[in-house]
């Protein structure tokens, strides 16, 4: 492979600057250019990192932004609504509320809340047309939250102002992704990148100027995790190459990593010089090296760049292992502004606004997914299928030293799958620590997921768990190679409510060979574990088929047939299908979606699930009383000698009484709990489960505690679990995980 000729400079030292384009939620920072800036920094190198999104979210809604906007949107030819004329006649209210607005999300008082719930000072447009009832979700006491609800609907009406009048592929969070859903073609993105740049495009370029002023970097590397970031990043990727042609561009992250990997239109390299695949970590090492003349072409992996007018790709180098996911540094947040960044809440669901109230620092526990055998995704991708997880010990540390940097204690894993044996050993390590934090992961609903555990995770902080039941139909769970089951996740869902944990539920619709009765069949198992309490929020999502998945891979086996006319020389990786039996999945969307909000609101429960779509539909086969069925159901486990006592800590005393019994005391958090135990067993208890000095938490495992107990045959040792007395110690807090 020759070398390409922009490595042919040699530089000694090279500056890097990563570049997260807008737009992403705009309450927390993605991780992307934190990981890859600890991973170059540990590498010697310097490195800058912006986050151009929140940057230019803050632009936009400032009292300076919005009069040029205002005055933009004048100038709009096209027709005008009655809300948008109501709109630009409010515009001074607009400018003056919008400071105090975004004043108010940053540190919220209760002064400004009762100026925004009273509804007489933020102007009101189309976005406040609500169905929701304030009072009933909000209460007389909830002004903060109400008032967020309330400022992103403020939000949403300026926003759809721009994208009307001003910039067409302006959004409040995913700027530019009506253009890269689906591409086409690579056509209709040069074509928006060949119009004038509208007033966000041109506050964009500015703030990207001030960043290379700043840095004078040898590299820009842009992380597009998202088809939202797409049109942001090459935006900036055309002004450098015009203005700054001698520096290196790199265009890499989830996009171009499951989108681009079989990319013929080597127009994209107009504005990039490299592609970077998969993690990122290796190709920009890679590259850096190159510009110091210290690594020949042969050592660029995982990458696609233009060489003789044609897209070449790289494969891995080595093994294809890459790094160890242990040995990767933490995430370094220092450099971007952490003030920024303002939370929304378009929903008054709690499990729901998680995703956009809140500041979560994103982390991982392990890279690809344990599991990597769902039939729907891509799990023949390195990023899926190459499972590496990380240790307790450096999930924590890497948690302290965020912790440090952001000055919050919110986090979230987005892992592909949590693993539950990690997840039980970081909660024990934050227990350990006595770390104050909360957390929320991605999980599998595995039966491994017992109530011991997750009272466990609960205790070390987790809020909240979001997984899969998909299509919640048995056949189709097998044919999907789910490994789980509609009871399995009924019974793993209600361990995580009963631990006060809230779950949220990813939904699939369309699945290859799904008949109109499953759907409505799904749809009833769903309403029911809505109705039980045992999940609180979920999302529908079409089945869209990818090239990298099993589906794909083997599509006879699920009764569809590819149509390799669709494809083009950009985009690939969303497939276009015809299935052998035609379902018209289509019509379900709306009915879904509809009546899931109403179950998130805690309503809707009583009309049978084939009345929420606009066509008729059969009734479900489903037994109303599948769910309560699954959820009545209790494992008897004997615990193994391997699994572990977790003693929280609470402290303990007795009370010696002259007969058989004695009343050990536990204080609890909440209250104080007497637990009647035999004569002498108390002694043990407190011996055993008091932790040792400098510890928080006593930890060991069944078989030594069954061993100091002074218990040694087996039978006895089977009995001890159903004494009444350790039954109320488990109550009290005694965890088997």
């Amino acid at each position: 492979m020759m070398i390409p000729e922009y490595f042919r400079k040699a530089v000694a030292n090279p500056v890097v600057l990563l570049i997260t384009p807008p737009l992403m939620q705009p309450n927390t920072p993605y991780p992307a250019t934190p990981l890859l800036t600890g991973f170059l920094k540990s590498k010697g190198y310097t490195v800058f990192q912006a986050d151009l999104g929140i940057e230019l979210l803050r632009k936009v809604f400032s009292s300076d932004g919005l009069i040029k906007l205002f005055n933009e949107a004048e100038k709009y030819q096209g027709e005008r609504s009655r809300e948008l004329r109501r709109l630009l006649a409010l515009r001074q209210q607009y400018i003056d509320t919008i400071g105090p607005v975004m004043a108010f999300l940053t540190n919220p008082t209760t002064d400004v809340a009762t100026r925004i719930t009273g509804r007489d000072w933020l102007p009101e447009s189309s976005h406040f047309q609500t169905s929701i009832d304030l009072d009933w979700a909000f209460g007389s006491m909830g002004i903060i939250d109400k008032s967020k609800f309330l400022i992103t609907r403020y939000l949403q009406d300026i926003s759809d102002m721009i994208t009307q009048c001003v910039a067409p592929h302006f959004s409040l969070i995913h700027y530019g992704e009506r253009l890269s859903v689906s591409l086409p073609g690579f056509d209709p993105m040069l074509q928006a990148l060949q119009e004038a740049p509208s007033l966000p495009d041109q506050w964009l370029i500015e703030l990207l100027d001030k960043h290379m002023m700043e840095a004078h970097p040898d590299l820009v590397g842009f992380s597009v995790p998202f088809p939202g970031n797409l049109y942001g990043g090459l935006r900036c990727c055309a002004h450098l190459r015009s203005i700054y042609p001698e520096i290196l561009t790199i265009l890499g992250g989830g996009y171009p990593t499951t989108e681009l990997r079989r990319m013929t239109d080597a127009r994209l390299f107009d504005f990039v010089h490299l592609v970077s695949l998969d993690d990122g970590f290796e190709p920009l090492q890679a590259a850096l090296l190159m510009l110091q003349g210290q690594n020949g072409g042969d050592s660029l992996p995982s990458c696609a760049f233009r060489q003789n007018g044609k897209v070449v790709y790289t494969g891995v180098v080595g093994n294809g292992q890459g790094l160890k996911f242990a040995e990767i540094p933490a995430p370094d947040y220092s450099a971007l502004q952490q003030e920024a960044y303002f939370p929304l809440l378009d929903t008054a669901n709690l499990m729901h606004r998680l995703w956009s109230d809140g500041r979560w620092n994103k982390l991982t526990l392990a890279h690809g997914c344990y599991w990597h055998g769902c039939a729907f995704c891509d799990t023949s991708l390195k990023y899926i299928r190459q499972y590496d997880p990380s240790t307790a010990i450096v999930v924590v540390d890497t948690m302290e030293r965020v912790m440090a940097q952001t000055g919050s204690s919110g986090f979230h894993f987005t892992d592909e799958a949590a693993p539950p044996v990690l997840l039980r050993d970081v909660s024990l390590e934050i227990l350990r620590r006595g770390l104050q934090v909360s957390w929320w992961s991605n999980i599998r609903f595995e039966r491994a997921f017992n109530s011991g555990l997750c009272i466990l995770m609960a205790k070390a902080g987790c809020i909240a768990v979001t997984g899969g039941i998909e299509t919640a139909s048995a056949r189709l769970l097998k044919l999907m190679n789910k490994g789980v089951t509609i009871e399995q996740a009924a019974q793993t869902c209600r361990n995580f409510t009963q631990a006060g944990i809230m779950v949220h539920a990813y939904l699939m619709y369309g699945f290859p060979t799904q008949t109109v009765q499953e759907t409505i069949d799904s749809l009833e198992i769903v309403r029911q574990m809505f109705e039980s309490g045992i999940i609180q929020s979920g999302f529908w999502h079409r089945f869209a088929l990818t090239e990298y998945s099993p589906v794909s891979l083997n599509p006879g086996a699920f009764g569809i047939m590819p149509d390799p006319s669709e494809g083009n020389g950009f985009a690939n990786n969303e497939i276009f299908y015809t299935e052998q039996r035609p379902v018209n999945h289509d019509q379900f969307g709306e009915g879904l979606r509809t009546s899931l909000f109403n179950f998130m609101q805690g309503v809707g429960f009583d009309v049978p699930v084939n009345k929420w779509f606009g066509t008729k539909q059969p009734g479900t086969r489903i037994k109303p009383d599948l769910i309560a069925k699954y959820c009545s159901l209790v494992m008897s486990e004997m615990p193994g000698q391997h699994r572990r006592i977790v003693w929280p800590g609470y402290p303990l005393s007795i009370e010696n009484n002259t007969g058989k019994y004695d009343l050990l005391w536990v204080e609890t958090p909440e209250k104080s709990i007497s637990v009647k135990v035999p004569h002498g067993i108390g002694e043990k208890l407190l011996r055993i489960l008091t932790p040792e000095k400098m510890e928080r938490i006593t930890i060991l495992l069944v078989s030594d505690f069954v061993k100091w107990m002074g218990i040694t045959d087996d039978t006895e040792a089977d009995l001890l679990w159903t004494q009444r007395w350790m039954i109320k110690m488990r109550e009290a807090g005694l965890l088997i995980v």
